[in-house]
């Protein structure tokens, strides 16, 4: 968003304004609502910081705890942390639960 860099979209961070107003991150980049796109970049993030990019993007103000959670991810830490209760849909870190009926295209096994 900041620095514009094109990047594949699993590269980049998503932050959502849900439809009921509420700021969070999304890590499955599935949650309903505005979205906004963010490098991991420490030097993008503080341009998107001072120039309230984000808050621009999203069209609301950026709480200062979604900021904080934000910055964890410039010190190398993953803002998706299931730990974190603002946090939206965290990962469990728990194996893919597919079956082979759901790897085949269905219970009747078409594609």
């Amino acid at each position: 968003m900041a620095c514009r860099t094109p990047r594949a979209k699993r590269d980049l961070l998503r932050v959502v304004r849900t439809p009921s107003g509420e700021v969070v991150i999304d890590p499955t980049g599935r949650l309903p609502g505005r979205g906004a796109y963010l490098c991991r970049d420490a030097a993008c993030w503080d341009t998107a910081e001072r120039r309230h990019a984000l808050e621009r993007a999203l069209k609301v103000p950026v709480p200062a705890d979604l900021l904080a959670t934000l910055a964890t991810t410039r010190s190398g830490e993953d803002p998706t942390n299931e730990s974190d209760p603002r946090v939206v849909g965290a990962r469990t870190g728990a194996p893919d639960a597919t079956t082979q009926a759901d790897q085949e295209g269905g219970p009747h096994g078409s594609k």
